[in-house]
């Protein structure tokens, strides 16, 4: 972040240092927001309430649980679910799973197509995003001060081994890696060639529906 910071244009007196500081911290707020336990309790509650409206049944693979629950417990080495995108319920979906099951809240790559409100909301609850300075810029080469906090942000999700949730679709076009997940899944190849964490646990999650809500 420093090395970014200093490679653009240089200001003026000891206002600089503050200035990149303050970009940053705007940056990093873009990404995340602090958890809200009350939210996240209150959803943790209301949840399977509209999931038994909505749907007749939600069914897991108990033995491709119990295979996951064994690999969260290794030791110094994140989970990262890759996940088929289907509906914009996938995300609080998978988040009530993973935490029902003791495996923790997960940090869930939200996409760009959503409001104010709703990504304020999302934040509180675990979601993450891309900078919007980021959403121009289409070369690695030029992600800049956003990118280079987007990789400092990653690399700190995995150190503390919180599971991370990437979406590779973009609802309705399916099977195709969207340029969202180029950009996440980069991130990831980045904190594994700089060492920031030993190894990484990929587990593939597949989501479908009867009919998609």
């Amino acid at each position: 972040v420093q090395d970014a910071a200093s490679g653009q244009e240089p200001g003026s007196g000891g206002d600089e240092g503050s200035r990149w500081k303050e970009e940053v911290c705007q940056i990093l707020g873009e990404i995340q927001a602090p958890l809200s336990p009350l939210l996240l309790r209150l959803c943790h509650w209301l949840l399977p309430k509209l999931l038994t409206r909505v749907f007749l049944s939600v069914r897991l693979h108990r033995g491709q649980l119990e295979m996951v629950l064994r690999a969260a417990g290794t030791p110094e080495v994140p989970l990262v679910f890759l996940c088929s995108h289907q509906s914009p319920v996938d995300g609080p979906l998978l988040s009530f799973v993973l935490l029902s099951q003791g495996i923790g809240l997960p940090r869930v790559a939200v996409g760009a197509r959503t409001s104010p409100r709703l990504r304020s909301l999302l934040q509180r609850l675990g979601g993450i995003f891309l900078p919007s300075g980021m959403a121009q810029t289409w070369s690695d080469r030029d992600e800049g001060l956003p990118g280079a906090v987007l990789d400092a942000y990653v690399q700190e999700v995995l150190r503390s081994r919180q599971p991370l949730v990437l979406f590779l679709e973009e609802p309705p076009a399916s099977l195709r890696l969207a340029d969202p997940a180029r950009r996440w899944l980069l991130r990831l190849l980045r904190a594994l060639r700089d060492g920031a964490v030993p190894d990484v646990l990929v587990v593939p999650v597949g989501i479908a529906y009867d009919e998609a809500p």
